[in-house]
């Protein structure tokens, strides 16, 4: 069989079936075409052929079409979105808001250590929440740090990027792609993982590669001139309020100064109509009203630790200009993505000017031809002009990060609640009291009913680009194994590694997936290998569990390239980096792990 040419070995099925995922494979690859265009034409293309051209399966029963659409039913993909919806709670609550804060204080007392701090915590946060809202919450945090020092953002943003897809590696559901290899694996009948099963080797993994992030890949990089060098440099004006029975009400403006370390600087009090001196021996009382100008994270710090209110400064006599100039980053899953900055309407919708457009590190200005026509991406950044007012205003549509600006305070009084039940979610799981996708879709009805959550953040929180993709992938990797493609792909890869050990070949397999999860989807890649991992397994003799893993891991190398994961692209434009500077920081840390999870992979598993 080994000699006979491709298609005189397989069923026609097989053949199309194959042609069909090259296809794929392409489509996905390419930028200019929609993930979700790509994914329904890879489904209806399974449904057309195998309605149209029957198959008769080994047992002589009908692979009817409709067993495609089963993946809409799949328990990853309720998994998925349900943690998607869990992690829209943690953003929309400010439920991790005090790690952001916790974090700002360390670097400033123990700047030394707290890149290392950052990154542990980044990839814990990571292994259960997914790495979008962790980078969104780090990403202000670490340019306002370097903002305060006078340092480089550059050796920071990177290595913190890809921490938190190290972290997801680490659980069931630290991401999608874990999710997915371990249904398919499971349907297929291979052994169920538990939450932590695979958590060892990562950990192990991870504290190599943290090191590596830690004090050689911040060396690694030139500086950069980030895009969003300024954010929260410029100070605001503000107004604190002191509460009936808060902390402040009845102490002197010291011993606030004191609770912060020295960091707040009041120019005036205002006491109902009268301005009194900030002297530190004065004596504040409730309704007083502390006068500062500080950067908008700041203010944030000064609120929860003095227990003050931020009030809005419109309704003072406070002399400057009434204009901001702010930074947007179009977050994944925004109604922006895809659509014709001329069709945005940032004036008429929002009252903004555009001033400049950073589009995968390439500046153009807003007069330049052709702006109009550029198709909005996860990652780009709009530097926009406009009042508080449409600040505020575009804020409450959710469709962008606002990085620079007066931000409202997201933390409410709902975040424990919101923490506790994400809590819960994970911790029955990982107890195997009941499946996540169960205890997920319970947690968002909690959310729901205890007001956490609202349902217009639901249907921001679920995107329709993640669904098309994992029920396309499902429908072709059904069809792979149906047809028998799986086990002719298998056939082929023991061909070509002839005369290699187990161990080399469960090598070779993590490599290209992890070769194909840096240039097309990292979900397309696991569920396509899985059922080629199963069945190569199978053809050694060997146990399916570590070739599972393999593809589990491989998919998860998204570090190379910034078209790899949709957070490298927020970390690309926010810190003003090259394509090459994640080949150079990212491809080591391939290496890295690569050979790391190869070695212990086939010692656990005897593979030598």
């Amino acid at each position: 069989m080994d000699g006979q040419l491709l298609i005189g070995v397989v069923q026609p099925h097989a053949f199309a079936v194959m042609i069909l995922t090259v296809v794929a494979l392409f489509m996905f690859a390419r930028e200019q075409i929609p993930l979700q265009t790509s994914s329904l034409f890879v489904l209806v293309a399974l449904i057309a052929v195998f309605h149209l051209f029957p198959f008769i399966q080994e047992d002589g029963s009908l692979l009817e079409a409709k067993i495609f659409f089963q993946g809409f039913a799949n328990e990853a993909l309720i998994a998925v979105c349900a943690l998607m919806v869990a992690g829209q709670a943690m953003v929309r609550t400010g439920a991790m808001e005090p790690i952001g804060r916790f974090l700002a204080r360390i670097w400033k007392v123990y700047p030394s250590i707290s890149l290392l701090l950052t990154l542990v915590i980044g990839a814990t946060l990571s292994a259960f929440v997914n790495n979008t809202p962790i980078v969104v919450l780090l990403l202000p945090v670490l340019i306002n740090v370097s903002a305060r020092t006078g340092t480089s953002s550059t050796g920071t943003l990177l290595p913190m990027g890809l921490a938190t897809i190290l972290g997801g590696m680490a659980t069931t559901i630290g991401t999608s792609t874990n999710l997915l290899v371990i249904s398919v694996a499971e349907e297929m009948g291979m052994p169920t993982f538990g939450m932590f099963d695979f958590a060892l080797p990562v950990v192990m993994v991870g504290i190599v590669a943290v090191i590596y992030l830690w004090l050689i890949a911040p060396h690694m990089i030139p500086p950069r001139e980030a895009v969003l060098k300024n954010i929260s440099v410029r100070a605001y004006a503000a107004e604190l309020l002191v509460k009936e029975g808060g902390f402040a009400a009845g102490k002197h403006l010291a011993e606030l100064r004191q609770q912060v370390h020295g960091q707040l600087k009041v120019q005036r009090i205002i006491r109902g109509e009268a301005s009194i001196t900030a002297l530190p021996d004065v004596e504040l009382k409730a309704g007083d009203k502390l006068f500062v100008s500080d950067t908008p994270f700041a203010l944030r710090e000064f609120e929860t630790a003095l227990d003050l209110d931020l009030v809005s400064s419109e309704e003072s006599n406070i002399q400057g200009p009434s204009e901001l100039m702010v930074e947007l980053v179009i977050t994944p899953q925004s109604a922006l993505e895809r659509m014709r900055l001329g069709d945005v309407r940032l004036s008429s919708k929002y009252g903004l000017k555009l001033l400049a457009v950073n589009s995968h590190g390439e500046e153009r200005l807003a007069q330049s031809k052709g702006l109009s026509d550029l198709v909005l991406v996860a990652g780009d950044v709009l530097l926009v002009e406009g009042s508080i007012q449409s600040i505020n205003l575009l804020k409450s549509s959710r469709d962008v990060l606002v990085l620079d600006g007066r931000e409202e305070l997201p933390y409410t009084k709902k975040a424990p609640l919101a923490l506790m039940i994400m809590v819960g979610i994970v911790g029955v799981a990982a107890m195997d009291l009941i499946p996540i996708y169960l205890s997920s879709v319970i947690g968002c009805f909690l959310l729901l009913i205890t007001n956490c959550l609202k349902w217009r953040d639901v249907t921001q929180a679920l995107s329709m680009q993640v669904v098309l993709i994992i029920v396309a992938s499902l429908a072709l990797g059904t069809a792979l194994m149906a047809t028998g493609a799986a086990d002719f792909l298998a056939d082929r890869f023991v061909l070509i590694t002839h005369g290699a050990s187990p161990a080399v070949i469960l090598g070779s397999l993590m490599f290209v997936m992890g070769v194909f999860t840096n240039v097309i989807s990292n979900n397309a890649a696991a569920v396509i290998g899985t059922p080629i991992a199963i069945s190569l397994a199978q053809r050694l003799g060997m146990p399916v569990e570590p070739f599972i893993l393999a593809v589990l891991f491989g998919s998860n190398l998204s570090f190379a390239t910034p078209i790899a994961y949709k957070t490298n692209l927020l970390v690309m434009n926010a810190g003003g980096y090259q394509f090459k500077d994640f080949m150079k920081v990212g491809i080591p840390l391939f290496v890295i792990i690569w050979i790391m999870l190869t070695i212990i992979l086939s010692w656990v598993y005897q593979l030598w």
